[in-house]
């Protein structure tokens, strides 16, 4: 008994640390992604931003579903096979690699109706190039995937900082010699961002060591087989797509109406898809602020897939719901947090890393859009969770329900709305709405399931202390950019410190986050 606390103590502290690694990479990633996404429209102008954002928003739901499936699908099937890791990983590979072919080649030959569907026919090119990007995250997710399944968090978040920085070096640094060499600055940020991932996917398969340690599998006992395998991966593959259809059919459709916008209101045609991408750059620049959230909270799902499936896996459902209620908890603080400070500063924020005009166009965007994208970030916890119990048609079906809610809600209100400012704002109700109510009924369904998704007590007092935060926000100033990171700390902190006296926050939290730096 005492050498079973002993290992479990041990998992413990490396499920832990490895934890706070993925945690400290994601952040990382995000920083380099500010700083990426600040700089881009210095070096490509901020209609070419505008354009690249179009390309993105479309190629990002393909390349993020292999990622987030390759990812959890290989995690659940290198788990399930202990001391057998290797040929799980191989296994799966078999299923990876064809659908990577076939989804780059797909997306390569709908390029040019995606670009006329955005009325953007200058984008068409980019899009047919960034294909490439699929088939390399076809390759490059089971690898992560192999190392998550085997708790090697440390490896994985490595992975995450190299290629970091590798995406910020191609997309910056090719798309200046493209600009300055009279070529297209977006056709340059696409092949470095081509670049970066062939690059990335040497390095990890080299780390995983996944041909070398495999053996020939003459007893399959335990491994997936491609239809079994496939079977898994499809609905979960579902719930990923229609997750990541969802962060973007807000922007894509905005591009749509504004071309259309801009075409009828009798401008040439250069003058007209300029302002198109550089109204399409200002919600774009709204989107980074407001995904903060989601792109940092990510790393909880990471480390809560694997443990919450394996509870699943091994019948506990008290630890399933012990697991649920913790992640949940520590996801709705944490994200709380950073939509207060940036539905309280959206204005100074913009201004900071965009300058004063996008900070003039987007501040009543972004207000709206934060609170928007924390509900959807925490609709993302709730679906990654119901994946992980084994209920990927749920999760699927509720994501299907958002996405459809918030492509209603843009045709509605968006469609008809002014060129420019009042299709941005009209946006981020629409989006708002939607994802503010799939979530109460995603979290709903989560309880129904596990037992258990963010205490009711805690939903109060983090709405409370959000609310307080942007009250306060409408009657601050706009801040300068010596002052902006001050002032965007002193929200936070008086954010916990709403939650300290409501006490939600106590010493017991503290010593857990104690403990995590130990």
């Amino acid at each position: 008994m005492k050498k079973a606390e002993e290992e479990n103590l041990a998992a413990g502290r490396n499920a832990g640390r490895g934890g706070v690694a993925v945690l400290g990479a994601k952040v990382f990633f995000v920083l380099t992604g500010l700083v990426q996404q600040i700089l881009l429209p210095r070096v490509i102008g901020l209609a070419g931003y505008g354009a690249l954002a179009r390309v993105l928003a479309l190629a990002n739901i393909p390349n993020n579903v292999i990622v987030a499936s390759g990812t959890q699908g290989v995690s659940r099937a290198v788990a399930r096979a202990p001391g057998r890791e290797h040929e799980a990983l191989l296994a799966t590979m078999r299923v990876h690699l064809p659908l990577a072919i076939v989804v780059s080649c797909a997306f390569a030959a709908l390029a040019p109706s995606l670009a006329s569907f955005e009325g953007a026919p200058h984008i068409a090119v980019p899009l047919a190039i960034v294909a490439i990007v699929s088939l390399l995250y076809g390759v490059y997710a089971p690898l992560i995937g192999f190392l998550n399944g085997r708790a090697q968090f440390t490896r994985q978040a490595a992975l995450d900082v190299i290629f970091a920085i590798l995406r910020t070096t191609g997309l910056l640094g090719v798309g200046f010699w493209f600009v300055h060499g009279g070529g297209s600055g977006v056709t340059g940020a696409v092949l470095g961002f081509v670049g970066a991932a062939a690059c990335i996917v040497p390095i990890a398969a080299r780390w995983a060591s996944p041909w070398g340690a495999a053996g020939r599998a003459t007893d399959r006992t335990g491994l997936p087989t491609p239809s079994t395998y496939l079977l898994e991966l499809v609905p979960l593959a579902g719930a990923q797509f229609f997750t990541n259809a969802v962060m973007q059919v807000d922007i894509t459709l905005l591009g749509r109406f504004l071309s259309r916008s801009a075409s009828a209101s009798g401008l040439s045609h250069d003058l007209a898809t300029k302002s198109a991408d550089e109204w399409v750059a200002v919600y774009r620049a709204c989107q980074l602020f407001a995904f903060l959230p989601y792109q940092l909270l990510l790393s909880i799902t990471q480390i809560l897939f694997p443990m919450v499936a394996r509870a699943k896996a091994e019948g506990d459902l008290v630890a399933v719901k012990t697991y649920v209620a913790r992640g949940a908890r520590l996801a709705a603080i944490a994200c709380g947090m950073m939509v207060a400070v940036v539905a309280a500063l959206p204005g100074t924020l913009l201004s900071f890393a965009y300058g004063a005009d996008v900070g003039a166009r987007g501040a009543s965007t972004l207000r709206v859009l934060a609170l928007g994208q924390g509900a959807y970030t925490m609709l993302a916890i709730a679906t990654t969770v119901l994946a992980s119990i084994g209920r990927e048609r749920i999760a699927a079906a509720i994501t299907f329900g958002a996405l459809s809610a918030v492509s209603v809600a843009c045709f509605g209100l968006v469609s008809g709305a002014a060129f420019g400012g009042a299709q941005l704002a009209a946006t981020a109700i629409a989006t708002s709405v939607a994802l503010v109510l799939t979530l109460v009924v995603a979290g709903v369904t989560v309880e129904r399931q596990t037992g258990s998704f963010v205490p009711l007590l805690t939903l109060v007092r983090v709405l409370f202390a959000v609310s307080l935060m942007v009250t306060a926000g409408l009657l601050l100033p706009r801040f300068g950019k010596l002052l902006t990171p001050v002032v965007s700390a002193l929200v936070a902190v008086l954010y916990l410190a709403v939650l300290v006296v409501t006490g939600e926050l106590t010493k017991a939290d503290a010593k857990l986050v104690s403990s995590l730096r130990r």
